[in-house]
């Protein structure tokens, strides 16, 4: 996460990538953007906003060498001679015109800029961004001609969120520069990510705990819905996001012996975790540091619905795992030839 509050840019330039698949052709400019009050009021909140409520950051990755990295060359250039801002920006667009390697990949606008003031975890920082505008909308315009207002539709930027966008920081730990990314347009995930940026996840504890948050929704999802029902499902997601917040470490054994009440759950953990661990290329981690931050992200993406083929739907609180295991059942009616749930209360709310 990044505050903004101090932020401001100081150079920025537009130019439009082209895709060599369809043949189309990139177009540079020339000069800076000159921003007056409005525009630039509104492009910096546009640009930044996106970046205030991320999480994970990313490092340069390469199979031979960092330095090699594309973009980690280009933005240590623009770091150190920002004289030659225009020339490197263009080469940022050229490196991203020849990862176009497919019809999907849309032509836009490319938006190369130099931010300064931007506050990451209590340290002031440069940074270079790199934003890539791929859909626009309408909008009606309205003007005057002959003394009466007229109305056409023209296309243009939608201001409330950006396409696809980089935060490199002129700041860096261990592993290199941190690098913030937001995508949504993910159809291309790795067209922006593994093939323009070349990155990866940082080895820190907000990887290790999505690492682990996304093995568990995988395994409730793939095993125990399948096997059990939604009803099991819920209920094991309800209990990882307790655990999770209970503790400032997760141990791997330790969390299994509090999740799993028969060792045949546990036999049937483990042998996901290996499936999930090579499927996804990584090891994952026996103990960790838990990200708060990251589980309070991820619990609210989970759905804990139990929807019937009897257009009725049954919600489950994820805050309260012990719920569906106590006041929900669930049975099958031989003379019905259904399953059923039976639901305890004491009052409708």
């Amino acid at each position: 996460m990044i505050s903004r509050k101090n932020a401001s840019i100081s150079k920025f330039i537009i130019h439009k990538v082209g895709n060599k698949f369809n043949d189309t052709k990139n177009a540079f400019s020339e000069k800076l953007v000159d921003f007056d009050e409005a525009s630039y009021d509104l492009m910096l909140p546009f640009l930044l906003k996106p970046f205030s409520s991320v999480v994970q950051s990313y490092r340069f990755n390469h199979h031979a060498n960092i330095s090699l990295n594309e973009v980690n060359s280009y933005s240590t250039q623009l770091f150190n001679n920002e004289e030659a801002f225009i020339d490197i920006s263009k080469h940022m667009v050229t490196h991203l015109y020849e990862q176009s390697s497919s019809a999907q990949i849309k032509t836009g606008d490319v938006l190369i800029v130099m931010f300064e003031g931007i506050e990451f975890k209590e340290i002031t920082t440069n940074a270079v961004g790199i934003f890539k505008i791929e859909n626009k909308v309408n909008f009606f315009q309205t003007y005057l001609e002959n003394n009466s207002y007229d109305v056409l539709v023209q296309k243009g930027i939608n201001s409330k969120k950006v396409d696809k966008g980089c935060l490199i920081l002129n700041q860096s730990d261990g592993e290199g520069n941190i690098i913030l990314s937001v995508d949504n347009n993910s159809y291309d995930t790795q067209y922006w990510l593994n093939h323009f940026l070349n990155i990866k996840y940082a080895d820190d504890a907000n990887n290790h705990t999505q690492q682990y948050i996304e093995l568990c929704k995988e395994f409730s999802t793939e095993i125990l819905k399948t096997t059990y029902g939604a009803q099991e499902q819920n209920t094991f997601l309800a209990k990882t996001i307790d655990f999770f917040k209970e503790n400032e470490i997760v141990n791997v054994e330790r969390f299994k012996e509090d999740i799993f009440e028969e060792d045949k759950h546990k036999n049937l953990f483990d042998d996901y975790k290996k499936t999930f661990e090579g499927e996804q290329n990584l090891v994952l981690r026996n103990q960790f540091d838990v990200a708060e931050a990251v589980v309070n992200k991820e619990k609210k993406k989970f759905k804990t619905d139990i929807k019937l083929d009897t257009n009725i739907q049954i919600k489950l609180d994820i805050d309260a795992p012990d719920a569906s295991t106590e006041y929900l059942e669930r049975g099958y009616d031989e003379e019905k030839k259904m399953h059923y749930y039976k639901v305890f209360f004491n009052s409708e709310g």
